[in-house]
């Protein structure tokens, strides 16, 4: 048998980390048996589509590397792809259903309904009585000549009904737990139960992989299989996501959106890589960063772990970071120039000169970044001017040992406007070690406050190098040179 999987989300929303699991998982078991991978929208839930939501979700997708080769957008000989495009075929299989007996029409209101659950809910547990299923009819032909609003109920059978999960193994409970659902709403469109199954068959799903909280669909979806005289598919459940606080990771509960992670500088590469240790263990060599190819090669529904897994973003900074240093310097560029251009402080499309400077900055500050974004606080000593915050730097700045140093440094570098190369950084820093006897950090500290406005950080003769050829560039802010930045803090502090 051929594998087919789909990813099938509603278009309710920005796509998330948990339901980009999913996708994940979906793709690689898709990709591991040369399989197809289907992309289908269910929106035939009116009242919470948001407009923009689908071609959002595309564009996730397409940005994490996810690409589908059948669904919206890219065609195939088992459409349409979006469910509001496929009424009239839920409608042929409902009228199927109602035929054979297996379905028939509810005219409860919303209000008896919510009467009913309000006095089993007093009982525990809360599902449709019944109530219509016994209709003659022609009372159902005389409510429905007078136009009266219905529902198509699903007509549950008695005795258990189960599957074998590919994760959780044998799974099955008895039909009395489940009430009559519904297939159609009254306005005809499909409620997912129904949607779901008639599209897998259609589609020629062969393996449905989607999240734990959907078991007890499962369940409801055998029983329309069942009634339609149609095979079901494979089922695999993945375990749910929680959040650091132990409860369900959600849309409405702490869930960062992709277009979050992406507007913050994650890599698509390190965002699929933590997402698969999210409820599966990579072969025991212990490697846990890996490239898509390796996540394909290796993954299987063996060592999917059936308990919940825990979402930290801590180890997501750890697995970025550490795509970071293999992903190259240009790879680096790309990621960090929005956020220099943002800021002002680089153009859009920097020339050669300044995509090699850039390349340079983006070396030297790596070890400080977990993410894009931190590329700000990391660099903008090199654009911003000195500004102590810190009561450290402060106190620093203000001993008179401090401003000496300062003081000769400045002096020795002369009024010479050509760029300081590292051999007469080198000179300077011994000229001021003699005149002033400042040694380690006596004389490293106030250099690189007057410098960076930090106490720590880049070594200096990476400082100077950056900051001299830096100042050459064409910039929509200019890097000042290392004489006018101790100029600069001379003139705060003395």
């Amino acid at each position: 048998m051929s594998v087919r999987v789909r990813f099938a989300p509603s278009p309710t929303g920005q796509l998330h980390v948990g339901n980009v699991r999913t996708a994940l998982f979906n793709w690689l078991f898709a990709k591991q048996n040369n399989g197809d991978f289907i992309l289908r929208i269910e929106d035939t839930d009116i009242e919470r589509s948001q407009p923009g939501s689908e071609e959002r979700i595309k564009q996730d997708l397409l940005w994490l590397g996810l690409s589908w080769n059948e669904g919206i957008d890219q065609g195939g000989d088992r459409g349409p792809y979006r469910q509001t495009d496929r009424l009239a075929i839920y409608a042929d299989y409902a009228s199927k259903l109602r035929s054979s007996g297996a379905a028939y029409p509810c005219f409860c209101s919303r209000r008896e309904l919510e009467r009913v659950r309000r006095d089993q809910l007093s009982g525990g547990k809360s599902h449709y009585p019944g109530t219509c299923r016994t209709l003659p009819p022609s009372e159902v032909a005389k409510r429905q000549a007078k136009g009266q609003p219905s529902v198509l109920r699903f007509l549950v059978r008695k005795g258990p009904i189960g599957f074998e999960d590919l994760i959780f193994g044998r799974l099955g409970i008895d039909c009395r737990e489940i009430g009559d659902f519904v297939l159609l709403r009254s306005d005809g469109t499909p409620q997912y139960n129904f949607a779901s199954v008639i599209d897998d068959h259609c589609m020629e799903i062969s393996h449905v992989i989607r999240g734990e909280g959907h078991i007890s669909n499962t369940y409801r979806q055998l029983l329309v299989y069942e009634a339609l005289q149609m095979s079901p598919p494979h089922f695999a459940h993945l375990s749910t996501i929680l959040g650091p606080d132990g409860k369900i990771l959600s849309k409405r509960h702490g869930a960062k959106s992709i277009s979050a992670l992406q507007s913050e500088g994650y890599l698509p590469e390190a965002i699929l890589n933590y997402l698969s240790l999210l409820g599966w263990t990579p072969p025991k060599d212990g490697k846990e960063i890996l490239k898509i190819l390796h996540l394909t090669e290796q993954f299987t529904f063996k060592r999917v772990h059936r308990n919940p897994a825990i979402f930290d973003e801590e180890k997501l900074n750890w697995v970025n970071r550490n795509h970071l240093k293999i992903c190259g310097n240009s790879c680096l560029v790309d990621l960090l120039l929005p956020f220099l251009t943002a800021q002002g402080w680089v153009p859009d499309n920097p020339d050669t000169a300044t995509r090699a400077w850039l390349e340079t900055l983006s070396s030297a500050l790596l070890k400080y970044l977990e993410r894009g974004s931190d590329i700000v606080p990391a660099a903008a000593f090199l654009f911003e001017s000195p500004s102590f915050l810190s009561d450290n730097a402060l106190q620093i700045l203000h001993d008179p040992a401090c401003q000496r140093v300062i003081r000769v440094f400045r002096d020795a570098l002369g009024d010479n406007d050509e760029p300081i190369t590292p051999k007469l950084f080198e000179a300077t820093l011994h000229a001021v070690k003699s005149e002033t006897g400042a040694r380690g950090k006596t004389l490293f500290h106030p250099i690189r406050l007057a410098l960076t406005s930090k106490t720590s950080g880049l070594d200096l003769p990476t400082i100077v190098e950056l900051v001299e050829s830096g100042r050459s560039l064409r910039l929509p802010k200019p890097i000042r040179g290392v004489a006018d930045r101790i100029q600069g803090v001379m003139d705060l502090i003395l």
